[in-house]
């Protein structure tokens, strides 16, 4: 199908953004895998794409994915330049940025094994375990096969070494753990749902291996918190370089999680 997209949206921005890792360029477009669903999707000319699902398809799931329903031209309009220089060339530098409506449990995973790793790291694992223990749902334009993400049921069937040998090194007692507690009902996370912002924060931090970050980003990226604010190394770094006084969070709320986005991608081009 085809489809005219007005608001902010650029697939390259979204794919290099940090918050999905199964969304790559892939000959003259993106494949785009969510859970155990697939698409194809590129830029024709102007604001038109064209995408590979049905019409049906596209209305019953990825809309709700590309977060087509929130302007995120309205809420780059709250950065003023002349109160915060820096913010709005990042978030001009960023303008084309979403932030993604993904499922809860493959970001769980996803940024259980980002810890200490570089992005293409994380991908690698992460398409690992998807081969290991999800299905084959496609074929991409390539004529890769694509792989859905596992269950828990399916990722808590696989022995620790296997784990490991898809290069999650000390996460993969993390993950394993993860997958044991949600396949058996003892971790409910469609029941954070709802959580107010304040105890999903606590009852995510009640995971095994689940720190502040990991925390932080499930809620802005498992759960469309938009007002979580993840930091890392580099968010951290624009913190105390930009806003040795402190960031106005209260100026952005309850939109703080896509300033933290802009300035995330900002700050990675060297523009610190």
């Amino acid at each position: 199908m085809r489809l005219r997209i007005e608001d902010d949206f650029d697939l390259k921005k979204i794919a290099d953004s940090g918050q999905c890792f199964r969304f790559n360029e892939c000959m003259d477009g993106f494949s785009v895998v969510a859970s155990d669903r697939y698409l194809f999707i590129k830029h024709i000319q102007d604001d038109e794409y064209e995408l590979s699902c049905s019409e049906e398809e596209y209305e019953g799931f990825w809309k709700k994915y590309f977060d087509m329903e929130l302007s995120y031209k309205k809420i780059r309009a709250l950065i003023s330049r002349d109160e915060d220089v820096y913010l709005y060339n990042a978030s001009e530098y960023g303008k084309g940025i979403r932030i993604l409506r993904q499922d809860p449990w493959e970001m769980l995973i996803s940024f259980i094994i980002s810890q200490r790793k570089n992005i293409p790291a994380i991908k690698a694992s992460i398409e690992k375990i998807c081969a290991l223990a999800g299905k084959e749902i496609a074929k991409d334009p390539e004529g890769k096969t694509v792989y859905s993400f596992p269950t828990p049921t399916e990722l808590a069937s696989v022995p620790l070494p296997e784990l490991t040998a898809c290069s999650l090194g000390y996460r993969d007692k993390y993950v394993q753990r993860a997958a044991a507690d949600v396949s058996s009902g003892m971790v409910n996370l469609n029941s954070y749902n709802e959580l107010d912002d304040e105890n999903l924060l606590k009852a995510l931090l009640e995971l095994y291996g689940v720190g502040i970050k990991v925390a932080n980003c499930e809620i802005l990226f498992g759960y469309h918190r938009l007002d979580a604010f993840p930091r890392d190394v580099w968010i951290n770094r624009v913190l105390e370089n930009r806003y040795p006084d402190g960031f106005k969070f209260e100026r952005y709320a309850p939109y703080n999680g896509i300033m933290q986005q802009y300035l995330f991608f900002y700050s990675r081009s060297e523009n610190i």
